[in-house]
């Protein structure tokens, strides 16, 4: 069990990911993207301000696709929710935020939108794991941390054999980039001795050699 101990330490110094915060000006759109495995859990929080003093509410429409455009979520006009889907392949997510200009007023001030995207070990609710199979504290703890190490071993295995799929597609470069380089020096000898060849011909037609 000595092994274990360096990563479980690791393991306990992993803390939960911070909320994204950033300003979305009017009539503008922005998105984040991310990268998550198949069969992954995802959950979200949102929430958009509109600045202070100003005279109109915040009006921003959500949407989350996949990289095939498929709709995960929408929210016309959000202000406040959450969200939760679960991923079928390994993809990339969007998540836009796009803002609405109301009718009859001027410039829009930039609105404040704060995310809160978790996936995986980080979505899932241990409280009410605990309630249901009825687990002490310490039970509770021990659970997540075998889950964030079966994520951990996931993300090496993963890792890993997009390794080895890269390091197949370089044996089949180079393999492919050695045949082109035979190939172009035999043409290039080949063209070498006819070269030869007509000039000796052409030579003993001018009688200029033997």
């Amino acid at each position: 069990r000595a092994p274990l101990l360096p990563l479980l330490l690791l393991l306990l110094l992993v803390g939960p990911a911070r909320p994204i915060s950033f300003q979305l000006p009017g009539k503008a759109r922005k998105c984040l993207r991310e990268e998550i495995h198949r069969d992954t859990l995802v959950t979200g929080e949102y929430e958009i301000t509109a600045p202070p003093g100003s005279s109109s509410g915040p009006s921003a429409n959500l949407k989350i696709t996949d990289s095939a455009g498929h709709i995960l979520y929408a929210k016309e006009d959000a202000t406040k929710g959450k969200f939760a889907f679960t991923t079928e392949d390994y993809d990339m997510f969007e998540a836009c935020f796009e803002s609405k200009l109301p009718v009859g007023t001027g410039r829009m001030p930039d609105q404040l939108v704060t995310l809160d995207m978790k996936h995986g070990v980080e979505a899932k609710n241990y409280e009410e794991i605990a309630k249901v199979e009825k687990l002490k504290p310490l039970e509770v703890e021990l659970r997540r941390l075998e889950d964030l190490s079966e994520s951990i071993v996931n993300d090496f295995a993963y890792m890993k054999k997009r390794e080895e799929e890269m390091r197949d597609t370089n044996e089949s470069t180079n393999t492919r980039v050695l045949y082109f380089s035979i190939f172009s020096m035999c043409c290039l000898i080949g063209l070498a001795t006819w070269q030869v060849f007509y000039l000796r011909r052409f030579f003993k037609a001018k009688k200029l050699i033997e």
